[in-house]
């Protein structure tokens, strides 16, 4: 399915959307403030983004302006508000929003808005130099588990190289799926297993991250008595 981020400074509205598009398969990333939006972003490119426009901080409005103006708006963006003005929807939309929810959210209108908003986002084009590869004879050929199973015993430089050599030639989904427990393994490992520090580190609510966990199979067990 796709990666989505919530961008919502109300926890209500962060957990309610985070619930029911996790049900319906998508893998989501929470932001409350435009400063987390920000870095999570710069981390990766989201299939959509679902951004609050009234925030405390930055508004929805300035977000999307400075994504638009650093070239990162490059995923389809849907506003959110319970009180914007239809001048504040023109506005969003010039910039370059595709489209608008209004609060409280139907459950139904989420989903239809969700779907043809992934159906609208642009397909990822492969770089020139990746079209036609050509035979390499020094290529070593590298199974797609033995980069998660090896991932410990892997340098940093090694990991990442294993990870972009392996999972080109895999769709996304499974490619995403494979480096995130990859990712996700490595993290418990040198932090030593601890939920709270995993959980600050990747920005991540340590709900969404449990869910996460255990949707990428991951035992996380041994941590239940951690506080």
């Amino acid at each position: 399915m796709a990666s989505i981020l919530v961008v919502d400074d109300e926890m209500g509205i962060r957990e309610l959307l985070n619930e029911i598009l996790t049900d319906e398969g998508h893998t989501v990333y929470a932001a409350e403030s435009a400063i987390q939006a920000r870095t999570i972003r710069e981390q990766m490119r989201p299939d959509l983004v679902l951004l609050d426009i009234w925030m405390p901080d930055t508004d929805g409005i300035t977000l999307l302006k400075e994504w638009s103006n650093t070239g990162q708006l490059t995923m389809p963006v849907v506003m959110m508000s319970g009180h914007a003005t239809i001048d504040t929807a023109v506005e969003a939309t010039r910039i370059g929003a595709l489209n608008f929810l209004e609060k409280p959210i139907a459950l139904q209108k989420l989903l239809k808005t969700v779907s043809k908003a992934l159906e609208s986002a642009p397909k990822y084009i492969e770089p020139e130099q990746d079209r036609a590869p050509q035979a390499n004879t020094n290529a070593v050929a590298i199974p797609k588990q033995a980069v998660v199973e090896s991932a410990p015993a892997l340098a940093e430089g090694e990991f990442i190289s294993g990870i972009a050599k392996t999972y080109y030639d895999l769709p996304l989904r499974e490619a995403r799926d494979l480096f995130e427990k990859a990712y996700f393994e490595h993290q418990m490992q040198i932090m030593g297993g601890s939920m709270t520090k995993i959980s600050e580190y990747t920005g991540l609510e340590r709900t969404h991250l449990y869910r996460k966990l255990k949707a990428l199979g991951i035992d996380t067990s041994r941590n239940k008595g951690e506080s």
